[in-house]
């Protein structure tokens, strides 16, 4: 008994002790909540304000919604998605998140029309089977309502006009829409052994013939496992299949086995599958079937609803072929929704609200959302300008002399004019249309339709102040207008003027002027006309010959540059060629007496106690050096292992020669590889590895120093000219850490002015420039944060020679409008805790002196000719006396007080004849002895 109370008194004691730690363990999960919580809630805060900045960052929008979901925020998660929706279309997924909290919030029916009302809107973004299953099922749970049965129908209705006919998922929602049909049958069946009324077995009739003709319905729509439904109607029809349902439903699985390859194409494609889309898209055109064609847009842009082509072939299609108005006019709606950014679909928009009656109020707002769109060049507000101004031109009676639509077109044309030269123009740069082509139409409906010359003549002076006045075709055009709507005397005027400003051509002008007197004019006007041209004519061919004269000039001044820069590249080769020469005869000979001296020093005793000794005589081994240095004659012949090396080292420079034979070489099939590492372990053998992909390789020349060590580049020859582009493909492919250069084999002597990169000044407006970038992103993860914005064609990171990032990055999309998107979309962001820039890739253009054949090398090669040959060395550190220094140093240079004048020469004998003659003598040890003691 005590041991049982004891043992009693322990367990209480560890339950006390875990009841203890399960206390502090939960007071400290607490704490973690508590601090997880202030972090969510500072994040909230932050995205809330940044959203009030700017309200169109799509993800800001996103990371709020799931953060809000995350903490339970119910009501601001409400607001939330409502700010958004109002904004963009929300994807499937977004609206299923947010139909499904709203139906477990509302659970009464009181409410379930709220709910009714946020399904419309879900289903009007997207044609989405699942959203509108979702829709007919939470229909069900409100059938018992008065009309609730109605209700459910009409909803499944819908439901499978819209999407009944989407290949993968329609027979879901068909096979739903005959279990609800075959809930209701089994409410309106009588009990069993009783006889129903007639009124009974009318509703069951009618019952049973609605499910009858759902299966006909379903049976003749080409859908995934239609075999599976046609034993199940089999098998529920008690008179069979009628011949018509199996006609239809063998039709049906003809037009199956069509499409199984796009079906499967689209199965096993990696997201967005545009190409395959399209491909799907193409033959449905060719089929042409209006409702398969409307599914197979619909199935495409709700997986590339970011694409603009998609959304103008698909409204193009509707506007030419359908033309029903809701569909049509939906269907712009969503477009420019989608991608606001896109002028051609908001012109499409315009015209198609204009075709269809719209009224005038609807069309102007559409207008006015357009023009805060954000469009990402000057000309596409150009462009909308012009397609609003023909519409309101079209809505004026010119009949009268004054109305209202009139009115409102001369202050529309006015406003256009303004924002251009302000809004766009401080934007942009530039106001987008410097032919001014909206003056221009306005001067010709001035003139045209209201019989208003005066107003068309001061439009066009305007034109002609703003730079147009050098143009001829500009002065053609004007002269157009007075002649089919004013005087002659103004068209007389409009000429003269404009042989006295045009520069482009000045002779077709003159020739217009002197045809037009011909014709209108009298004797005076032609002698005037003459006389004007005449001058004219002179005073430019002597500014063409003026420019010529000087551009010849200039061309025989490159000419030159370019000619005394050859003739110092050669000369310096030549001269380092011919020091290096001399360098090494004489470090050869040094070697050479040296290596005789101590030969007779050292062999001479061996001999000589070999022959006193009586011994057999010593041999002494020698090997064969790299300069051909051989043993004195009389001795043996040296061993094995000196053979050996004699051997390779004899081969080494063979085999050298041999690749250096011009027969041996062809530049044509060769390319050029650089930066590689200099520690590449087996170099020949890594580019033999990474170019046989290529074709069949002749040889791989590295370079080398003058030690044998790899210098990081070298030359690879295939037996092709086939294998070089394909070579050229692995340019900058990383080769341990490094990005390898592969260029063509070119002959700079031959071809000075080559240049593997071509410095593009065009705009790319299919590929955007980043900035920013941690310098830890990689390729697969930018690829990863721009795929969803469009096909991506090419990622590059730019780093340095080293293989280091330099956090920048050029990213090439499809098409223009993807890489547009991506801008508005990425630019901001943040990455890895680094704000990104994000922009259209524009270089700017180059310097005058970046460009071949400026004067910018002669100052390269002028500090060149004062450090040396490789230009001023990384370090300043000299490694010779400073006696020679001072020596050397130019007249009148200040070195440690003295100048190189006043400085005495060093004492040395025999140097008479030597400084007489002003050459350069070698000094040898005892002279450096004699200057350091003397110092």
């Amino acid at each position: 008994m005590e041991e049982e109370e004891a043992g009693m008194e322990e367990r209480e004691m560890e339950s006390d002790e875990e009841e203890g730690m399960g206390v502090e363990n939960s007071e400290d999960e607490e704490d973690d909540s508590s601090e997880d919580d202030k972090e969510n809630e500072a994040e909230i805060q932050r995205l809330e304000e940044q959203l009030s900045i700017n309200a169109f960052d799509y993800n800001c929008h996103v990371d709020l919604i799931k953060l809000l979901k995350q903490e339970g925020e119910l009501c601001r998660l409400r607001k939330a998605r409502q700010k958004m929706s109002e904004l963009f279309p929300l994807t499937e997924e977004i609206w299923l998140d947010w139909l499904k909290d709203e139906i477990r919030l509302t659970e009464e029916d009181s409410n379930r029309e709220k709910v009714y009302e946020l399904f419309e809107r879900a289903v009007k973004d997207y044609i989405c089977p699942d959203i509108w299953l979702e829709y007919a099922q939470y229909s069900i749970g409100g059938m018992g309502s008065p009309g609730g049965i109605d209700k459910v129908r009409s909803i499944f209705e819908r439901a499978v006009t819209a999407v009944g006919l989407h290949m993968t998922k329609g027979q879901t929602l068909w096979e739903a829409y005959r279990e609800f049909e075959n809930a209701v049958l089994s409410t309106v069946q009588p009990p069993p052994g009783r006889i129903p009324s007639r009124e009974e077995q009318e509703l069951l009739s009618a019952q049973l013939q609605r499910i009858h003709t759902l299966f006909r319905r379903q049976l003749a729509v080409p859908l995934m496992d239609m075999e599976t439904t046609y034993a199940e109607y089999e098998e529920w029809s008690e008179n069979g299949v009628p011949e018509t349902v199996i006609h239809l439903y063998r039709k049906a699985l003809q037009q199956n086995q069509k499409c199984k390859s796009h079906e499967e194409a689209l199965l096993v494609a990696e997201p967005p599958k545009l190409a395959e889309y399209q491909a799907y898209i193409d033959f449905e055109l060719k089929e042409g079937d209006p409702p398969r064609i409307q599914i197979m847009f619909e199935r495409a842009l709700a997986e590339n609803c970011l694409v603009p082509d998609m959304w103008t072939k698909y409204a193009t299609y509707l506007d030419r072929q359908l033309k029903i108005k809701d569909l049509v006019l939906s269907t712009h709606e969503r477009a420019v929704r989608n991608c606001p950014w896109t002028m051609s679909l908001w012109k499409s928009y315009l015209q198609a609200l204009e075709r269809h009656g719209a009224d005038h109020q609807s069309v102007s707002d559409v207008f006015e959302k357009a023009l805060n769109a954000g469009f990402i060049q000057a000309t596409d507000y150009v462009e909308i300008w012009q397609a609003y101004l023909d519409y309101l031109r079209r809505r004026v009676d010119f009949s009268k002399e004054s109305s209202k639509e009139l009115e409102e077109l001369r202050t529309a044309f006015s406003r256009s004019l303004d924002y251009l030269k302000q809004d766009v123009e401080q934007r942009f740069g530039e106001s987008g249309d410097p032919s001014c082509a909206i003056m221009q139409i306005w001067a010709r409906i001035e003139a045209h339709h209201c019989k208003n010359m005066q107003k068309a003549r001061e439009l066009w002076d305007t034109i002609m102040t703003k730079g147009n006045a050098k143009y001829a075709n500009m002065w053609l055009e004007y002269y157009s207008l007075e002649r089919a709507y004013g005087d002659m005397t103004h068209c007389r005027k409009a000429l003269h003027r404009a042989v006295q400003c045009t520069s482009d051509y000045p002779e077709h002008v003159c020739e217009v002027l002197l045809t037009f007197e011909r014709v209108e004019g009298t004797l005076e006007d032609w002698d005037a006309a003459v006389q004007k041209t005449e001058t004219r004519l002179n005073r430019i061919n002597e500014q063409r010959a003026k420019a010529a004269e000087k551009e010849t000039n200039m061309a025989r001044h490159e000419e030159e540059k370019m000619e005394q820069r050859r003739k110092a590249k050669t000369e310096k080769k030549a001269l380092k060629k011919a020091q290096k020469a001399t360098r090494g005869g004489e470090k050869r000979k040094a070697e050479q007496d040296d290596y005789q001296e101590d030969w007779n020093e050292e062999s001479a005793p061996k001999r000589q106690k070999g022959n006193s000794d009586n011994n057999t005589d010593e041999y002494m081994e020698t090997e064969t050096g790299l300069f051909g240095r051989n043993a004195p004659p009389g001795n043996r012949p040296a061993s094995g292992r000196a053979k050996n090396a004699q051997q390779g080292a004899t081969v080494a420079p063979q085999r050298q020669n041999d690749d250096n034979k011009p027969e041996l070489r062809d530049d044509n099939c060769s390319v050029f590889i650089s930066n590689l590492a200099y520690t590449l372990e087996d170099p020949e053998a890594k580019l033999k590895t990474l170019f046989d992909g290529c074709g069949p390789i002749r040889q791989v020349r590295l370079v080398t120093g003058n030690r044998g060590n790899f210098r990081g580049y070298g030359y690879v020859q295939f037996e092709s000219v086939v294998s070089v582009p394909e070579a050229l493909k692995l340019d900058r492919k990383e080769v341990e850490g490094r990005p390898m250069f592969v260029s063509p084999c070119v002959d700079k002597n031959k071809n000075p002015e080559f240049k593997v990169f071509r410095y593009n000044t065009l705009m790319e407006k299919h590929k955007i420039f980043i900035s920013g970038l941690p310098f830890s992103c990689t390729k697969e993860q930018l690829e990863e944060i721009c795929k969803n914005h469009g096909t991506i064609k090419d990622v590059r990171l730019v780093t340095y020679r080293s293989g280091k990032p330099k956090g920048l990055a050029y990213v090439e999309f499809a098409n223009e409008m993807q890489a547009s998107q991506a801008v508005l979309k990425l630019d901001g962001i943040d990455v890895e805790g680094n704000k990104i820039s994000v922009a259209i890739s524009n270089p700017p253009r180059r310097n005058l002196m970046d460009k071949p054949g400026s004067s910018r090398p002669t100052g390269d090669m002028m500090a060149r000719q004062v450090y040396g040959s490789r230009g001023r060395g990384r370090t300043q550190l000299s490694l010779l006396p400073r006696s020679l220094h001072r020596q050397s140093a130019p007249p009148g240079k200040v070195e440690n007080g003295t100048t190189a004048e006043q400085a005495p020469p060093p004492p040395s004998t025999g140097s008479t004849a030597a400084n007489a003659a002003g050459e350069p003598r070698s000094l040898s040890n005892s002279d450096f002895a004699k200057m350091l003691l003397n110092k």
